[in-house]
């Protein structure tokens, strides 16, 4: 068996909508790149793959009551974080949304370079009202027309990390050649959307090309992950529909002609760790009480569309407020995930503290924490997990001191980094420029 792939999802000061009050971290840390750098450290120490850096251009609400989820740029940040580590990835997300492919492509393969072939890149659509109209736009564009985009988005960024050869920098001093002139391709690409001559102005990246991660649980995102991705992070709540979401995944990626083992399925887990299951569970109380007990309350109105404060939060959600699928632009991961625990009979105040950042919820001592990770790891519902530690850093300190050791007790976990790149630590194979331009 493989090991195990673990990323490091640093929302925040941590995924709980509590941790800012916690008194374990300062609440302005979010915006202190020592902070972010302290937790790669950490990550580092325990051989976890990648720090992964969610992004949303605009805020969702004012930060009264609690602190953004995301806020300084991610790319920004993870290169000071490359700069202050030697192994881990680094992973920015970047929308295809509000970007040009040019930008994005240039951007991401430069962190690779500063990174020493560490860099990833998160492509997301953006269904943001608040993102749309920090772009000029009165309404975010419809699913279709946003995975269009996308779907081009990638193609064209793929073919400018392709647009120099590997042996295209020459570098003959003696000669007074620096470059092979027939070893850079522009791609002259015209779509529908995009107009892109290239080539990049980046020579091609240390690993071939960033890893390409995904994001999306729509028809529509589980094509486009089928055609391009290499890691997909997900939200699966239960082992069932993670083990079906795995199954359609890799059955897309062949029936696309790629090598399913080169699509990595990476649920999110949010963990709340204890020295007993009965120790972590008394850590979460304290967490949703210093929360209010209102959990992801916002995230479920952004989903649906719902005003927040006209719920009633000890009755089930009010389904026949919800607007019909086709009308809604929000993501259709995050709306099965809540649908799914509203069928369940749950109240509003059950379904947000549940819901858990739109991730499953794992809370016990190191050992159960393990047994998670192991069963939806070997009965194929994950190749592994993008981690959501309740705070940051101790949720994290936890999981490298205490869960760590038993997944390499277990083998499913390395003790050392095998090699240097982000690619070594997924298991993905480098690409061939023609892969790309194929894809």
């Amino acid at each position: 068996m493989t090991h195990v792939r673990l990323g490091v999802n640093v929302l925040g000061v941590g995924c709980h909508p509590g941790a800012w009050r916690s008194g374990e971290v300062a609440p302005a840390a979010l915006y202190d790149v020592e902070y972010f750098r302290r937790v790669a450290r950490i990550a580092e120490r325990g051989t976890l793959d990648a720090i992964f850096l969610a992004d949303q251009p605009g805020l969702q609400e004012l930060p009264v009551q609690r602190p953004p989820m995301t806020s300084l740029e991610p790319t920004v940040v993870l290169a000071a974080i490359a700069a202050a580590t030697e192994r881990i990835g680094v992973v920015a997300t970047a929308s295809t949304s509000y970007n040009e492919p040019f930008n994005i492509a240039r951007r991401i393969v430069s962190l690779d370079h500063v990174s020493g072939g560490r860099a990833g890149w998160n492509a997301v659509t953006t269904y943001s009202p608040t993102a749309s109209a920090n772009f000029g736009s009165a309404a975010p564009a419809s699913h279709d027309d946003r995975y269009g985009r996308a779907d081009e988005f990638l193609t064209v960024a793929k073919a400018l990390w392709d647009s120099w050869a590997d042996d295209a920098l020459v570098g003959d001093v003696d000669q007074g050649t620096y470059a092979d002139a027939e070893r850079i391709e522009p791609i002259d690409h015209v779509g529908e959307h995009f107009s892109v001559r290239g080539p990049l102005n980046v020579p091609r990246s240390p690993q071939g090309r960033p890893v390409l991660v995904q994001a999306g649980g729509s028809e529509q995102g589980r094509a486009l992950a089928a055609k391009h991705a290499e890691a997909v992070f997900t939200s699966q709540l239960t082992l069932e529909s993670g083990q079906a979401f795995y199954a359609d995944l890799k059955a897309r990626a062949a029936r696309a002609g790629r090598n399913p083992d080169g699509v990595l399925i990476l649920p999110g887990l949010t963990t709340v760790i204890g020295g007993t299951e009965a120790e972590a569970r008394a850590r979460y109380e304290r967490l949703e009480e210093l929360a209010g007990g209102s959990g992801s309350l916002w995230q479920l109105g952004l989903t649906f569309g719902l005003d927040v404060d006209e719920l009633d939060l000890d009755a089930p959600l009010p389904l026949e407020q919800i607007a019909p699928r086709a009308a809604l632009q929000s993501s259709h991961g995050f709306q099965d995930a809540f649908l799914s625990l509203a069928r369940q009979g749950l109240t509003v105040r059950q379904i947000v503290t549940r819901f858990a950042s739109g991730h499953r919820l794992a809370i016990g001592a190191p050992e159960q924490i393990a047994d998670t990770i192991e069963r939806w790891v070997r009965e194929r519902a994950a190749d592994g997990f993008n981690l959501m530690p309740d705070v940051f850093p101790t949720g994290l300190e936890a999981f490298v001191d205490h869960v760590v050791p038993e997944l390499r007790r277990r083998g499913l976990l390395r003790s050392e980094y095998e090699g240097t790149t982000l690619r070594d630590h997924l298991g993905l194979a480098r690409p061939a420029p023609a892969d790309a331009v194929a894809a």
